[in-house]
């Protein structure tokens, strides 16, 4: 099997999967109990909580569990717009958000607030200049990812966030970091909230976190016993494999992404002899994602071609499947380019002998699909 759809989700490490199941097994007392069992559990999540805020630089109560970063974008964005709603109705997004983002925004227009989508230049970056006009006195919360999904484009946060600070002080940042979470470097410092999930660090799906700024109060948006924002008994194995996988994901960063660097360049290099083939990348784009558009080849029909050879890339997000690419279009102003899409996101973990069996299936797939044509 040749996979290359880790920006859809990534394949849990073994270790990662041999700490859940040791946990699972050896820790099942729930760590709200007061008797020994309990205790030994809550003392387990106490470490691998501080484990996380260390790896992440953050406090310990700056941390909110979730299911992933869907629930983490939505306890973001709608529990900032309900505290923080009388102060203001206006919430600044990108064009080059996650679905769940868009998705959460059409909520909340429903809900009255006002959603300004800011402008991105040629290159995919955020227009420094549409951003200070569309801070307004009204405006409560700007949302801008840290990598795009499809096109891998990275934003400059600490840039952002300056902008932000100085035109409306008041205003709340948030980012989904999801995409960057073990590719690039990330400091939230630079930010007030932040999204990110497991299963893309090959840790297990189900567990994700929120970053909320010691200082800021936002609403939560369930309630029960125990804590604050996510109340109910904590999932202790998908903490601590979420720890683990954190960990695992951030060491060696510039050299994974070196290797990936070389993959990516071998890709685009071997495509350049299609010339109805074309790569959707800027120089901002980090090497994790490739995304191509394959013009007048409908991308489902190429994805399950190279499926039937054991290879496996993705369309567009794998929230959004079968859908336009809403980033290829706000970048290139193309149709037809957008409905053609396939993404090709790569990993430390793939291979060199990968690249070539893909590249190679590649070249015989379009080759006959061009003949249908």
């Amino acid at each position: 099997m040749v996979y290359l759809d880790y920006s859809a989700t990534t394949p849990v490490l073994p270790e990662v999967l041999d700490s859940y199941i040791k946990v699972t097994n050896e820790y099942f007392g729930n760590p709200n109990s007061l008797h020994s069992l309990g205790i030994k559990s809550k003392e387990l999540l106490n470490s691998a909580l501080k484990q996380i805020c260390n790896l992440l630089n953050i406090k310990e109560k700056e941390a909110i569990f979730t299911s992933g970063a869907t629930e983490s974008n939505n306890m973001a964005l709608i529990g900032t717009a309900l505290a923080r709603g009388k102060k203001g109705s206006r919430i600044v997004v990108s064009k080059l958000e996650h679905e769940s983002i868009y998705g959460i925004c059409n909520y909340l227009e429903e809900n009255g607030f006002i959603i300004d989508y800011v402008n991105n230049d040629s290159d995919g970056v955020i227009d420094f200049e549409d951003l200070k006009r569309i801070i307004k006195p009204e405006t409560i919360l700007v949302s801008i990812c840290a990598v795009n999904s499809e096109l891998g484009i990275r934003q400059p946060l600490k840039t952002i966030k300056q902008i932000i600070t100085k035109e409306n002080s008041n205003v709340i940042f948030h980012t989904d970091i999801t995409q960057a979470l073990g590719k690039v470097p990330v400091n939230l410092s630079d930010v007030d909230l932040a999204s990110m999930s497991s299963h893309k660090i090959y840790g297990p799906k189900g567990i994700g976190l929120l970053y909320k700024k010691e200082s800021l109060t936002i609403k939560p948006l369930q309630y029960g016993s125990a804590s604050v924002y996510k109340p109910g008994t904590p999932p202790l194995p998908l903490i601590v494999t979420f720890s683990k996988a954190l960990r695992i994901a951030l060491s060696d960063l510039t050299k994974k992404e070196a290797k990936i660097a070389k993959y990516n360049d071998k890709i685009c290099q071997h495509l350049k002899k299609h010339q109805d083939i074309l790569v959707n990348k800027t120089k901002y784009s980090i090497p994790h994602i490739l995304n191509i558009s394959l013009m007048n080849i409908k991308p489902e029909t190429f994805i399950h071609a190279l499926e039937s050879h054991d290879i496996y890339v993705g369309s567009n997000t794998a929230c959004s499947k079968n859908k336009i690419s809403t980033a290829v279009l706000n970048l290139y102003q193309d149709k037809t380019r957008a409905l053609t899409t396939i993404r090709i996101s790569l990993s430390y973990l793939t291979k060199n002998e990968e690249i070539n069996i893909f590249l190679n299936n590649f070249d015989l797939i379009y080759g006959r699909l061009r003949e249908l044509k």
